[in-house]
């Protein structure tokens, strides 16, 4: 989520966990998202020429990177180093020469919160990369639960998670602190025989509803047919399997440093851009001279 501390928890933090620990035993037959956006990750990781000696990884999961020495990882679950909230990181200031965590942040409530705690538990000019779901995450699925909820109930409740996009991402790492922000996002397409086989998907990744203003009561097997058929007619391809899009958006930063790169101040430029392109400066109002 991308409001306050203050704001409404749209996130059951605890079915969150209920929801991960049941999982866990069968996920490493529905971690491809997870696999895919980790070696995403390393091989962005790659690029930085630097090494890492003391690094944190938000979330379980292999992370297998040769500028990390040491790779601590922290989750909710018992296949971590240790057992905490991403919300509530319990390490001191400056602690880390890098901070990562791979589909991990999505359903936190207080996302600028914990993007400080992050950028605080970073050494000067220690790195922050990270990669979470964006809005565009299973907007197919979103769209076959809500009509068909409207059709048989004349209303509709929230069925799936909401994600933060790129534009707001950029600026939560701006307000938390880092310097040299950069986001940018893939979509990635799985396709399905049907509806149903996402949805077996979604639960073994321990990723179904944990929003807070949810219904309660099961909706019974009407609404995820209609849904089912719903998606069909509007989202399969040719060959009459269904489409899914994920959005991973990619996010990374750096603690503040004075070595690092500054942006020039306003006005301070040596050159006109005219002059630098090679062509004629028109001012507002005036025409283009012949």
């Amino acid at each position: 989520m991308v409001g306050g501390i203050n704001d409404i928890l749209v996130f059951d933090r605890t079915l969150r966990r209920r929801r991960r620990d049941r999982s866990a035993v069968q996920f490493h037959k529905h971690d491809f998202l997870l696999q895919w956006t980790s070696t995403q990750l390393v091989d962005r990781l790659q690029i930085v020429k630097r090494n890492f000696p003391l690094a944190l990884q938000i979330g379980a999961g292999k992370f297998e990177a040769d500028k990390i020495g040491e790779n601590i990882t922290i989750d909710v679950t018992g296949n971590a180093n240790i057992i905490a909230d991403e919300e509530f990181l319990p390490f001191g200031p400056q602690t880390f020469d890098l901070i990562h965590g791979a589909l991990s942040l999505h359903s936190v409530n207080d996302l600028p919160g914990a993007l400080l705690q992050i950028k605080q538990s970073l050494k000067s000019d220690g790195l922050f990369m990270a990669a979470l779901f964006g809005g565009e995450t299973l907007f197919e699925l979103r769209e076959s639960l809500m009509q068909a909820e409207l059709e048989l109930k004349g209303g509709a409740s929230p069925r799936v998670s909401p994600f933060a996009d790129k534009p707001q991402m950029g600026a939560l790492l701006q307000r938390a602190g880092f310097a040299l922000p950069v986001v940018d996002s893939e979509i990635v397409t799985v396709t399905y025989n049907d509806m149903f086989g996402l949805l077996r998907d979604l639960r073994g990744m321990g990723e179904t509803n944990i929003i807070r203003g949810r219904h309660k009561v099961n909706p019974g097997k009407m609404l995820f047919a209609r849904a089912g058929e719903y998606y069909r007619d509007k989202f399969a391809d040719p060959d009459g399997r269904i489409r899914a899009s994920f959005e991973i958006i990619f996010l990374s930063g750096w603690s503040p440093h004075a070595s690092q790169q500054k942006p020039l101040t306003p006005g301070s430029a040596k050159m006109r851009l005219a002059e630098a392109l090679d062509t004629q400066e028109i001012r507002g109002g005036e025409q283009a001279r012949p």
